[in-house]
């Protein structure tokens, strides 16, 4: 059970910054670009980030993983689940699941992962350089 869980603090610092400012996406932004588009790129990043901090996974499972997550989301959008379970009046489940399918979201998605896999990369150039220039 231990391999299964483990806590990591760097990630989590993302999962934190990443939400505040998802809640100042909803709570200032109105307009056509950053709510819809820039919100949906960073949730995604924002959920890689969420499996990171809890689940020590390889860095394309966890992408993978949260990728798949938002395009599920997003297909109970289009299937508007809302309204099947009675919600169209929460706020928070119109908030968390969404009400509008829109196709861009699922390539804001799948940019906010290649951005995610792209950085991922360069920490890991780092981080092997770094060690390639340990005196010991």
């Amino acid at each position: 059970m231990n391999n299964l869980m483990q806590f990591n603090r760097y990630y989590f610092f993302w999962v934190i910054l990443l939400l505040a400012v998802e809640i100042l996406i909803a709570q200032f932004a109105h307009d056509p670009i950053i709510r819809p588009y820039v919100g949906d790129l960073l949730v995604v990043i924002l959920v890689y980030c969420f499996i990171k901090s809890f689940i020590p996974i390889p860095v394309r499972k966890a992408a993978l993983a949260a990728l798949l997550f938002a395009y599920a989301i997003e297909c109970l959008q289009y299937f508007q689940v809302i309204r099947w379970l009675g919600l169209e009046d929460s706020k928070l489940a119109r908030t968390l699941i969404g009400t509008y399918f829109e196709w861009i979201d699922m390539l804001a998605y799948t940019i906010g992962i290649l951005l995610t896999l792209w950085i991922e990369t360069i920490r890991t150039q780092q981080a092997k350089k770094q060690r390639a220039n340990l005196p010991f």
